[in-house]
């Protein structure tokens, strides 16, 4: 294993950035890591450490660029940034290492680290207890865990509800299909489910669970908890993880894994509504095809910032409930500032977001040496 040192990224890099690569190598515990500040004009990069074997130094910078937009659409003090940590999120010495990349990254000051794919709150406590900066953290030293509260999932739902208008798509007995039944997915399958949106698909890494007639969300997270997997749950057609993209469906919830949505699948997606729940988990080529297509697809830098949000209210010492009032005022707002700017200038939704987005970070940028 070795690191992923092409910097073809950088054909994508423009005077937003990024400001900062770095990698990261300790021998002792064999960690390998990328980190990219993308732009920290309105503030310190805020984004999430994403631990995998396969992630790539492009991954990390596209995410990263994701963050900045991001933050910035959710008018945040923070510029963005995203680290990737080279190595299974199951490991045995996996504190060892997050210790290690935390000790790593202790003078980057301008780089405010959170939980991302294969990262939870514990290691978020090692990384505050290494360095002293960190979001994401436990409730008993006082964060607001993300992905207990879910806040991602409920920016997510109130994307979802605000997107339906869009759609013309009534969310009482609508459709639901999430992608990556995970800390996303289940909390936005909850969230709808109390709006009256119906669950009939869930994918994980082993598969699909599929019933035409509604699954159960609570039995559905008690069966992922106790099991690891959505296909031991009882009650549904056991598929494979990719059938998932073959089903009907009002409302598709991509909440999992990078360009999972691809020119190759978006023509055959039968779906109303997308809302982005990952980071970018769709290609632009595929969402240039949906929208032609006349799908709605609420990009990742507008409908799932709760979690961003939450992270940013806790490192400034707010509380859970101003970071839900913040997060639905906030995604409510700039789903619909968006939708409206794309149906009246005839472009897609992430076009209009960017362009929202990029103006305020350049603003931003005017105020800095």
């Amino acid at each position: 294993m070795g690191y992923d040192i092409e910097l073809n990224f950088l054909e994508g890099s423009d005077e937003l950035g990024p400001e900062l690569v770095i990698y990261i190598f300790d021998v002792k515990t064999g960690l390998m890591a990328i980190l990219v500040v993308d732009n920290t004009a309105a503030g310190p990069a805020m984004g999430g450490i994403r631990m995998s074997p396969e992630v790539t130094t492009s991954e990390v910078a596209r995410l990263a660029r994701a963050m900045t937009l991001k933050n910035a659409m959710a008018r945040l003090p923070h510029g963005g940034g995203k680290s990737g940590i080279i190595a299974d999120p199951a490991m045995a010495n996996k504190e060892a290492l997050i210790r290690a990349f935390a000790r790593k990254i202790r003078h980057i000051i301008e780089y405010i680290p959170g939980p991302d794919m294969g990262i939870c709150e514990t290691e978020m406590a090692y990384i505050k207890d290494e360095i002293g900066r960190a979001v994401g953290l436990p409730g008993v030293v006082g964060g607001i865990p993300l992905d207990e509260i879910g806040s991602t999932g409920f920016g997510v739902a109130i994307s979802a509800e605000v997107a339906a208008e869009f759609a013309d798509l009534d969310l009482k007995g609508a459709r639901l299909t999430v992608e990556g039944f995970g800390a996303v997915g289940k909390h936005t399958a909850r969230f709808l489910g109390k709006k009256g949106v119906v669950l009939i698909a869930a994918s994980d890494s082993k598969g699909t669970i599929y019933n035409p007639g509604g699954l159960d969300v609570e039995e559905l997270i008690s069966v992922k908890k106790a099991t690891g997997s959505v296909l031991n749950y009882n009650g549904g057609e056991k598929l494979l993880t990719t059938d998932l993209f073959n089903i009907s469906t009002d409302i598709l919830v991509p909440a999992a894994r990078p360009d999972v949505i691809t020119e190759g699948n978006a023509d055959v997606l039968d779906v109303k509504l997308i809302i982005e729940g990952a980071n970018i988990p769709a290609t632009l080529e595929a969402e240039n095809q949906l929208y032609e297509r006349g799908v709605v697809c609420v990009p990742d830098i507008v409908a799932n910032a709760g979690g961003v949000i939450t992270a940013s209210v806790e490192y400034n010492g707010g509380i859970k409930k101003q970071a839900f009032e913040r997060i639905e005022t906030t995604i409510r707002s700039n789903t619909r500032k968006v939708l409206e700017v794309s149906r009246k200038e005839g472009i897609t939704p992430r076009k209009a977001a960017e362009s929202i987005a990029r103006h305020r970070v350049s603003k931003a940028m005017t105020y800095r040496k």
